[in-house]
């Protein structure tokens, strides 16, 4: 629908139908370019890049040929079913997680825009402009295109998704904004939001070439960046390679060369029975090599990683990737921005002085003069308020929110007071005047920067200094303040407001702020205990990032040389002088997309496992670039698309949650690995220990296969079950070089193994007798003795890492119970009707009630050893 040019756009005639076809044809469409989506089978084949997959897929390529050879094909097919489990538990949750986010679809590309088109004001869908459009922008209007303004009234601008700045002030001079701004205040860009006055610009950018655009294409680069958890399994990976060839080969040439020199056979010519010596004892060295590969890890992995996804969405933490769960425990930085993350992206007046009115200290001041301060915040605006929400701009809705908190309406008093003329605020007066009749009178009403108002305000000396010194309190306190003032005037005035601008009273003086989330300075605390280190990364002023930091915990000070730098002077360092510059760095303030980029970089190049917190479009590149992205359930899509995981409470304090859950998580593997290798390192041991008299395995397939459930698929289930621990939060950050398996645990597992293996290789000499054949009733105990080792071991797994009693909270820990039962009850129903399928006969009652109580000091030994150790620890601590 067309229109005749207005006022605003009266200098302009715009582009031609033609010309704008022309344009498009050359610079492209007013599009951003989706994310390219990878296709579900290349998702689900990223899934088999895990190198514990990779060795299990080596594994099972051996177990079938040996499976071909012995016609057994049960254990080939349990470590298929493995991977095939492993792989499509998180296929899936990866691809649930995806669905929840609404990706790059609010951005809204139908939107209607006013521009300029063959010399009248038209409408078109946003993604019809093109460069060298000629665009009218007023309030409330999402800036469609990147440009550069012709014509401005009053025109201020949201740039918080971009820059931070909550206000950017806008003229047709490239030099009237701040010095620290990161962009010239004759440009807009695409995305931001007009919240007061009006403009006119010529577009020059569209689609992927404006700032949002290439922001968006960053934000979704792949990076090279591995997590602490891939480089720990790979770690692993390696060793188990390296460890199983090793006891396989030597095995191999162990028994073999016992065998050529204690057999006969040997000093004959019986070539078959020889090939056939040689081939019983390469069976074995490839069974060893299969055993000691942990088939159960990537399902305990990836079931422990979805079990957290799913619980800490509940705690308000959607998770887009399942290694962001584990990642977030070995945070050693995390880069937050302030608006929306550490305040509330909300202006709220927070005190009143003046003329007998001190709200905010304590005293409400004379009625009659908060009615006039009512009234003149109601008629002295343009904004409005929604449900407690403002509509335009932010320090006038701020305004507008108190006087309804204080029992005035606002859009009563305006009908009340119909105005008669009115000054807009504009950079170049920084006040506004508003001229309105009142049921007091004709009065002037005049708010602004504190410098001008008080100029036209009848003040003495003291007086003047007292309001200088409480306005530079709050200056320092990163509060914006603002100055009201009023006069009656006659009502056979008839000249210019401007001339009225005189012999006014100083009504008062307010101190307007950005408040700080109730929860982020102990959230900081809580990270500071944590071993965290927490940089604000802000495109604010200096002095409000400085004062920021301050009230959250953050220690900026003149002392501190080093800890506050600017964007522009972080961005003039060289590489080797911002390595040793970001150590010491505790805010950065007028930073930019790229600066902020840089800075994770930079630390991550220094061996930090670096956390990005941000709500903004401008966070995205360091949102997508950092070990885990932590995007705000309020922020932009384009932020939600590059971060790992989204806070949907949009808490600081989640992400505290987060990092415990994360450092339980780990512990909780480390657990798994302790259980499983326990497990392994007996199984090993008495097929060796078999091997050495002569006996063939004691355990049939269909007993591993069980034995491989519990310790695979029962244990992950067990142990990643298990609540997140606040302890965890005392503790330092590990090293990311940290091997999975320390020391204390490795000598841990062989101790017990060794334990487990002395005890089952005394049954397996009791049950050859005498005459070296194991009848089937001893065997049953055999088996069930084996299984109810594991049991109770898992009891220790539980508190591994700790000295605290396995029993303790064992009525929360429901996943554990359940477990335990399941292995109680599945061990029974196998022994006593497992029949031919299992090899076993059911046992007595007593026979259950001694194997039971037996192996139960399994545990009662751990719990000796924990009570010792606490003590120890008590006894220290003394």
């Amino acid at each position: 629908m067309n229109k005749d040019i207005d006022n605003t756009s009266a200098d302009f005639k715009g582009l031609t139908f033609a010309e704008a076809e022309q344009s498009r044809m050359k610079h492209g469409e007013n599009r951003i370019t989706p994310v390219k989506r990878a296709s579900l089978w290349s998702l689900y084949a990223e899934k088999y890049k895990d190198p514990i997959i990779r060795i299990l897929i080596a594994a099972a390529a051996i177990s079938l040929i040996l499976a071909f050879i012995e016609g057994d094909f049960m254990e080939t097919i349990g470590i298929f079913i493995a991977i095939f489990l492993a792989t499509t538990i998180g296929f899936y949750f990866e691809t649930d997680a995806t669905r929840k986010f609404n990706v790059l679809t609010a951005l809204g590309e139908e939107s209607p825009v006013k521009v300029i088109r063959d010399g009248k004001v038209t409408t078109i869908a946003r993604k019809d402009v093109v460069v060298d459009d000629i665009v009218l922008i007023e309030t409330g209007d999402e800036v469609p295109a990147d440009g550069i303004i012709v014509k401005a009234v009053s025109l201020d601008i949201n740039e918080s998704s971009l820059t931070g700045e909550p206000i950017a002030h806008k003229s047709v001079t490239p030099g009237d904004g701040s010095k620290e701004a990161a962009y010239p205040s004759n440009m807009v860009l695409r995305g931001t939001l007009v919240i007061g006055g009006r403009g006119t610009y010529r577009v020059s950018k569209v689609g992927d070439a404006t700032e949002i655009g290439r922001l968006s294409l960053s934000s979704t680069e792949i990076t090279s960046v591995k997590t602490p958890l891939n480089i720990q399994l790979e770690k692993l990976a390696r060793l188990i390679s390296k460890f199983g060839l090793a006891l396989s080969v030597a095995a191999f040439v162990l028994f073999l060369g016992h065998d050529i020199f204690t057999d006969d056979v040997w000093r004959g010519t019986d070539y078959f029975r020889m090939a056939q010596t040689v081939m019983k004892y390469f069976m074995m060295s490839v069974t060893l090599i299969v055993m000691s590969v942990p088939e159960g890890l990537p399902m305990a992995v990836t079931l422990s990683l979805a079990l957290n996804m799913r619980r800490m969405l509940k705690n308000n933490n959607l998770v887009r990737k399942l290694h962001a769960c584990e990642t977030m425990g070995a945070v050693t930085v995390i880069c937050t921005d302030k608006t929306g993350t550490l305040t509330e992206n909300r202006m709220k007046l927070t005190e009143i002085r003046g003329n007998g009115l001190h709200i905010g200290s304590g005293t409400d001041g004379d009625k009659q003069k908060m009615d006039l301060l009512a009234r003149a915040m109601a008629v002295n605006t343009t904004a409005e308020t929604d449900d407690g929400k403002g509509i335009g701009n932010p320090t006038e809705t701020a305004l507008l929110i108190w006087t309804d908190s204080m029992g005035y309406d606002y859009k009563t008093i305006r009908k009340d007071c119909p105005i008669i003329s009115q000054m807009p605020f504009s950079t170049e007066r920084k006040y506004m005047a508003t001229l309105a009749e009142t049921p007091a009178g004709r009065m002037l009403f005049v708010k602004g920067a504190p410098e001008i108002v008080t100029g036209f305000c009848d003040m003495d000396t003291e007086e003047k200094e007292q309001v200088d010194k409480q306005l530079r309190t709050w200056q320092n306190q990163a509060m914006r303040t603002l100055a009201f003032a009023c006069r009656e005037i006659p009502k056979d005035h008839t000249g210019d407001i401007k001339d009225c601008l005189h012999g006014m009273s100083l009504h008062a003086v307010t101190a307007i702020t950005d408040p700080i989330r109730r929860d982020v300075p102990e959230a900081v605390g809580k990270c500071r205990d944590a071993g965290i280190e927490v940089k604000i990364v802000t495109g604010d002023t200096s002095a409000t990032a400085a004062e920021i930091a301050r009230l959250i915990g953050i220690n900026v000070n003149d002392n501190n040389e080093g800890s506050l730098i600017t964007g522009a002077e972080f961005a003039a360092l060289t590489d080797e002088e911002a390595y040793r510059c970001v150590e010491k760095l505790k805010v950065m303030s007028r930073a930019r997309p790229a600066d902020k980029q840089r800075l994770v970089e930079i630390l991550q190049k220094r061996g930090e496992v670096v956390a990005v917190t941000g709500d903004g479009t401008n966070d995205a590149p360091a949102l997508n670039h950092a070990h885990v992205g932590l995007s705000l359930g309020s922020g932009t899509s384009v932020a939600k698309e590059a971060s790992d995981m989204t806070l949907l409470d949009d808490s600081f304090n989640s992400i505290v949650t987060a990092v415990m859950w994360g450092r339980s998580l780990y512990k909780n593997l480390q657990r798994f690995l302790f259980f499983q290798l326990v497990v392994n390192v007996t199984a090993l041991l008495i097929v060796l220990g078999g091997s050495l008299i002569g006996t063939e395995m004691p355990l049939t397939v269909t007993q591993i296969l069980w034995v491989n459930i519990i310790m695979d698929t029962f244990a992950a289930m067990a142990l990643a079950s298990l609540p997140p621990e606040e302890a965890v939060m005392k503790e330092k950050p590990r090293s990311r070089d940290e091997f999975i398996i320390s020391r204390k645990m490795f000598g841990t597992v062989l101790t017990i193994g060794s334990l487990f293996f002395i005890v089952m290789f005394a049954i397996l000499i009791w049950c050859l007798q005498s005459d070296r054949e194991m009848q089937l009733h001893e065997l049953t105990i055999f088996f069930t003795t084996f299984v109810m080792l594991q049991f109770w071991n898992l009891f220790n797994a539980k508190t591994l890492g700790t000295c605290t009693s396995a029993l303790r909270g064992l009525r929360r820990d429901h996943g554990l119970n359940l477990v335990l039962l399941l292995i109680l009850g599945g061990q029974w129903l196998i022994v006593t009707f497992g029949g031919e399928m299992f090899r076993t006969e059911p046992l007595s009652l007593t026979e259950w009630a001694v194997i039971v109580l037996s192996t139960s000091s399994v545990l009662w030994i751990g719990e000796i050893l924990r009570w010792r150790s606490r003590r120890k620890r008590l006894g220290t601590k003394g």
